[in-house]
């Protein structure tokens, strides 16, 4: 038997093809506690930078909007879509939920011990939002330096986007232009939050959003 014919080699020429099929970068799965506007987003950052849906896909989680629901969810969607993605990341907002930081441990927990259908180590990574997605639209024009419930951070936020509504289409080409200013306020509450030790209000959504503009560079 000639060793173009070997099953190993056939197994190889068949992961090459699926991998030019779906582009030389990693499969990310991005499951959102909301059913509208983060999908939406990160729809729309997808389109915007080419990313072909067999390398990304978004998903509103089925199971429910709880932190736990959208861990558990994005989980369950791993398995049941052949192990197929290389980083899943669970997007949900800290809120009242009593189980927050249950689903935030989990999530970790989950991390790098979940294998691909390449036996590749997978990235489970929780981007909870404190205290609600919009924080991350309202950080793109000021700062935020103290303690906001989801209430105030939407007040604050229909100051510069008076016609805010949650479920929008074009809220990253809005906002795109002031994206370093985004970048910048996220990084001073993070450094704040960790200071205080405690659920001060920042956002780990930028982490995913320096992801997929730059997936394909």
């Amino acid at each position: 038997m000639g060793r173009d014919n070997h099953p190993r080699e056939r197994q190889a020429r068949k992961l090459a093809r699926k991998k030019a099929r779906r582009g030389a970068y990693e499969r990310i799965l991005i499951v959102c506690e909301g059913e509208k506007t983060e999908p939406l987003y990160f729809e729309e950052i997808r389109r915007e930078y080419r990313i072909h849906t067999a390398n990304v896909r978004v998903l509103p989680s089925e199971a429910g909007t709880s932190p736990m629901q959208v861990v558990e969810f994005a989980k369950k969607v791993f398995f049941d879509e052949g192990k197929k993605f290389e980083k899943i990341y669970a997007v949900f907002d800290r809120d009242d939920h009593l189980k927050f930081h249950e689903a935030v441990d989990f999530a970790r927990s989950l991390d790098g011990k979940l294998r691909t259908d390449e036996k590749g180590r997978v990235a489970f990574i929780a981007l909870p939002s404190i205290p609600c997605f919009e924080l991350w639209f309202l950080l793109h024009y000021r700062e935020v330096n103290h303690d906001l419930h989801r209430t105030s951070v939407m007040q604050e936020l229909k100051r510069f986007l008076p016609a805010y509504e949650k479920g929008q289409l074009g809220h990253f080409a809005i906002t795109r232009e002031a994206l370093p200013t985004a970048y910048r306020n996220a990084e001073l509450l993070a450094r704040e939050k960790e200071r205080q030790g405690r659920d001060f209000p920042s956002t780990d959504v930028p982490v995913l959003v320096r992801l997929l503009t730059t997936l394909r560079e």
